[in-house]
């Protein structure tokens, strides 16, 4: 089958696109900076119409990954920047689509797990979940994220596209050993001994291994009566401080240095980030895939993370000794 990865180019992006090349799909990333992948890469602008729209027309499926990343302070122009980035893109996925003579059976849009309300009590699933934006007490940071993942579903529900099934991807945080990715940056706070407990510890980790999230993106385009919102998420989120505790027996670590509440606001504004990423509670599960007869390979954080380092090591071998070899 033919699929068209819009803001492919990123790490969530790469990881889907190098899974289906390897199993023969075609594969199509529209990409601001094309540049040359095992896969065949096209331009855009995610803000005009385009060349780009004719790979839609008769692709098996869209999957639209675009948006500026929110690895950033939430400075007034970031914020413009963020919202813009989402809804705009999305928007005009839509169009494209709209305007398509044939077009995706299926179109997955990214969306995220952090539009679920910060809790302790209870997992959000897709039926029951409780929406953020309403905690009492909560930071104005958190307000804008949840402003922005609703705002980015609302353009999807806005999109007319009668042929085409829409789905909305409310993802927890994609594992996988790749450079500069969510577990290597963890990864590395517990290489250098920082990686203990965040805050009291207690708020939930939402997660999915690499593996899963590609398997769950073929189970719902194979899927046709999964529409609308689908988390997809490992069934066991777990605290922030057991998180860490597991990721470093995985690693062999002995140490981890904690991050009290009150010295992860300054070190975020440091590292030009915010501290929601650390201290949100995000218990978060996929009850649309459970119901459909999904299975997680790595339902249990213990195994993905054991699985994450042995390749992370790999990884380093293998680049430590391509480097050896050209020096």
């Amino acid at each position: 089958m033919k699929v068209v990865l819009p803001g492919g180019s990123g790490q969530v992006g790469t990881i889907l696109a190098r899974a289906l090349k390897g199993e023969g799909h075609e594969v199509v990333v529209v990409s601001r900076h094309p540049r040359p992948a095992p896969w065949r890469t096209v331009g855009w602008d995610a803000r005009t119409p385009g060349p780009w729209m004719q790979e839609l027309d008769g692709a098996h499926a869209v999957v639209n990954l675009a948006g500026r990343s929110v690895e950033c302070r939430y400075t007034a122009a970031n914020r413009a920047e963020i919202m813009e980035s989402r809804v705009g893109s999305t928007r005009l996925i839509g169009r494209a689509i709209a305007e398509s003579a044939h077009p995706p059976r299926v179109w997955l849009q990214a969306g995220t797990a952090t539009i679920y309300a910060h809790r302790f009590d209870a997992p959000n699933d897709e039926a029951t979940g409780i929406l953020g934006g309403d905690e009492p007490g909560a930071p104005d940071a958190w307000r804008f994220s949840i402003e922005v993942a609703k705002s980015w579903e609302t353009a999807v529900e806005e999109a007319v596209v009668p042929r085409t099934r829409k789905v909305i991807m409310r993802s927890a945080m994609t594992m996988s050993p790749d450079r500069h990715g969510v577990f290597d940056v963890l990864l590395g706070l517990v290489r250098r001994g920082l990686g203990g407990t965040s805050g009291d510890g207690r708020q939930y980790v939402s997660w999915v291994h690499e593996q899963d999230f590609v398997a769950a993106v073929k189970w719902i385009v194979s899927h046709d009566d999964l529409a609308g919102p689908v988390n997809i998420a490992a069934p066991a989120p777990l605290p922030n401080a057991e998180f860490m505790r597991t990721l470093r027996a995985a690693w062999g670590a002995r140490i981890g240095i904690p991050a009290p509440a009150w010295l992860l606001e300054p070190a975020a504004f440091v590292l030009r980030t915010e501290s929601e990423l650390l201290l949100k509670s995000r218990r978060v599960i996929s009850g649309k895939l459970a119901a459909q007869g999904f299975r997680f390979r790595f339902a249990e954080w213990r195994a993905a993370a054991e699985d994450l380092c042995a390749q992370w090591r790999r990884q380093r071998a293998a680049r430590s000794s391509s480097t050896a070899r050209s020096s």
